[in-house]
């Protein structure tokens, strides 16, 4: 069964960019850990302190196995300690979430009918 982490991420607003930087890090980190990065998404309108992020794994096996990568990656440690240091997060909340079959990751269409 294939999973998602959906993480949703109270910022602060003044802080905007540094979470961007913090998320476009996770870029290269995410997948070279073993996550597949869906996407990291700052607020456009409405609310200015959410943000959220999604990582899709095989399994909870493989998300296990990230986790241990991840920890004893220099990269994604140095990313984390920003965050710590620059304290642009106020709160951190991830969701577990099964992935639909044929409902995911689907390639855009050529052609769209209105």
């Amino acid at each position: 069964m294939r999973i998602a982490c959906f993480i949703e991420y109270r910022i602060d607003p003044f802080q905007r960019d540094a979470f961007a930087t913090y998320a476009a890090n996770w870029g290269s980190i995410i997948p070279r850990c073993g996550g597949d990065l869906v996407g990291y998404f700052l607020p456009h309108e409405g609310r200015n302190d959410v943000a959220w992020g999604v990582v899709a794994f095989d399994s909870l096996a493989d998300y296990e196995a990230y986790r241990t990568r991840l920890k004893s990656d220099p990269a994604g440690r140095d990313n984390l300690r920003f965050a710590r240091e620059q304290r642009f997060i106020l709160r951190e909340q991830r969701s577990w979430l099964e992935i639909v079959d044929g409902a995911f990751a689907l390639p855009a269409r050529a052609e769209v009918r209105s």
